[in-house]
C-alpha cells in the first residue's frame, strides 16, 4: 500500500525539526528519522490503530510524544497530522477537523 504525507503533516513535521532542533543541534534531524520510520511501518500495520475524533486512526511515535494520525482512502494511507500529544487535547481536535 502507498503511503502519503499530505501538506498538512508536512508542516507538523517541519514545526517539529525546528522545534527539537533548537533544543540541541542534531536532535531535529534524529526525530524526523524516528518519524519517518514511524510512518514506514504502516506499511504492515494500517488500521490496527485506535480511532480518535470518529475517524483517524492514531499510532503513537515510538521514540517522542507525537502522534501520527491517518486515514485509509482508496488502497493508500494518508498521512493528515504528525501532533505533539503535549498539547491541548481541544487544540488537536479543532486541528483534526
Amino acid at each position: 500500500m502507498k503511503i502519503r504525507i499530505l501538506q498538512s503533516a508536512k508542516a507538523d513535521l517541519v514545526e517539529g525539526y525546528h522545534f527539537y532542533e533548537s533544543q540541541l543541534v542534531g536532535i531535529g534531524m534524529y526525530f524526523l528519522e524516528s518519524i519517518y520510520s514511524d510512518i514506514d511501518s504502516l506499511k504492515l500495520f494500517a488500521g490496527i490503530h485506535p480511532i480518535f475524533y470518529g475517524k483517524y486512526y492514531r499510532l503513537m511515535s515510538k521514540r517522542f510524544p507525537f502522534a501520527i494520525y491517518y486515514l485509509i482512502e482508496d488502497n493508500e494511507i494518508r498521512i493528515y497530522s504528525v501532533l505533539d500529544c503535549r498539547r491541548d487535547p481541544a487544540w488537536i481536535k479543532i486541528k483534526l477537523q
